[in-house]
């Protein structure tokens, strides 16, 4: 995911140092807005499991699991200019997309030791130095932070909510009467996940010791298209 960063800040660099002024009025874009977002989201999960050394034996599982999802965010943010060409925008989004790793420890019984981990309510707080291309259209480049809620389901502890980093890159037109049509493309990187078996449960059905661990390391990839109006 580094090289991913690292293209999306050399593209922004381009286009700034290929930017003309002719034409351009930050003033457009500033002030609060509000807007509703359509998201595709790409979710992988690069998974594993390790159990103890007992009456089946130690095994260890790399689960690298994937999953897509249509869903729909709200986003809301203020941006300040910075002379004619320039401009900050602050704002925060909320969305809803679950993404899952279901993973099924025992091989002595169909229902035994299923684990499963979900990721939902993305919340982001972010920053997006923005270049003004014209009265109307600009791009961006998008850094912020990122919490996801998380649920467990099976004889494990459970997991508290993740936290990352997102980066993205975008365009955003705003008309003359304040309606703004915005696109956008990038990811977020969350910290791993880990947890380990209770013991708790009932031996033979849903029993998973407790020196059986689970991770993994979720990254969530992001295309949208949002609607809204600046004030």
């Amino acid at each position: 995911m580094n090289k991913l960063k690292a293209m999306l800040c050399a593209v922004f660099t381009l286009m700034l140092v290929n930017i003309t002024t002719a034409q351009s009025d930050s003033s457009n874009f500033a002030g609060p807005y509000i807007g509703i977002q359509a998201l595709g989201l790409g979710a992988e999960f690069k998974g594993q499991s390790n159990s103890a050394a007992g009456t089946s034996g130690a095994e260890e599982d790399q689960l690298p699991v994937g999953a897509t999802v249509g869903t729909v965010g709200i986003e809301l943010g203020y941006v300040i200019p910075i002379g004619s060409m320039f401009a900050l925008d602050f704002g925060g989004q909320m969305l809803e997309g679950e993404a899952k790793i279901d993973h099924q420890n025992s091989t002595n019984d169909a229902a035994a030791g299923n684990v499963a981990i979900t990721l939902d309510d993305h919340y982001t707080y972010y920053i997006a130095p923005t270049i003004v291309l014209s009265d109307t259209s600009s791009i961006y480049l998008k850094a912020g932070v990122t919490q996801a809620s998380t649920s467990t389901t099976g004889d494990v502890q459970p997991i508290p909510n993740l936290h990352g980093e997102m980066w993205a890159i975008g365009t955003r037109t705003v008309l003359s009467s304040g309606i703004f049509i915005r696109t956008e493309a990038g990811y977020t990187e969350y910290n791993g996940i880990s947890t380990h078996g209770k013991g708790g449960g009932t031996a033979g059905k849903d029993l998973i010791d407790v020196n059986t661990t689970f991770s993994a390391e979720p990254t969530i990839v992001h295309g949208n298209v949002s609607i809204g109006f600046r004030f």
